[in-house]
């Protein structure tokens, strides 16, 4: 039975995000996989790291919940809107507080390179925007992926990370929308 934690990144619990989040732990559950969750917008923690890395600040319950949710963890899948090329900034403040030195990677003494603390792990973005999906990729680039998928996941050993793109969610039918959450529920049931 596949260990699997949901990440929920959307700040605002009636959101498309949300029953997205909802579909996919609905298709888990149905295979059988033993599912976490962490909403972030239910923690109670500072998204500043007010220190960067220069000082160390205590972490709060939550997170420190948080950290050892993700060490349990074989699969982890994120669900996030795509806002200004980015993810909200409640979620950012999360991976800034929880993604540290030590934690999910170790600095090598005197050197450049750092080792992977969550090396034999999977990971799945899923995220919502406004536009379709291929004009996010044709003109922009995917920043958002990036950031999440290369420099965030992979940096720390993630891999693979695949990723799923939504959109336009904005002027979007029902029947879109339906149609999405049939989707996702089945990439639940299959990752079993």
């Amino acid at each position: 039975m596949k260990k699997v934690l949901l990440i929920q990144g959307h700040p605002d619990n009636e959101s498309f995000n949300f029953a997205l989040f909802d579909a996919y732990k609905k298709g888990l559950t149905e295979s059988g996989a033993s599912v976490e969750e962490i909403i972030i917008n239910e923690l109670s923690f500072d998204p500043s790291l007010h220190f960067g890395y220069r000082k160390r600040t205590e972490l709060e319950p939550d997170l420190v919940a948080s950290i050892e949710k993700i060490k349990w963890a074989e699969h982890l899948v994120f669900f996030y809107p795509i806002w200004w090329g980015s993810v909200p900034a409640l979620m950012k403040g999360f991976l800034d507080r929880v993604f540290l030195p030590g934690v999910v990677f170790k600095k090598r003494e005197n050197s450049l390179w750092w080792d992977k603390l969550l090396t034999g792990k999977t990971g799945h973005l899923i995220s919502t925007l406004d536009q379709p999906a291929w004009f996010y990729w044709l003109r922009y680039g995917r920043p958002t992926y990036h950031a999440m998928k290369q420099m965030t996941l992979e940096f720390c050993g993630i891999k693979p990370v695949r990723t799923t793109t939504i959109g336009p969610l904005r002027l979007s039918k029902e029947s879109y929308r339906e149609n999405w959450l049939k989707k996702v529920e089945k990439l639940g049931f299959y990752q079993k």
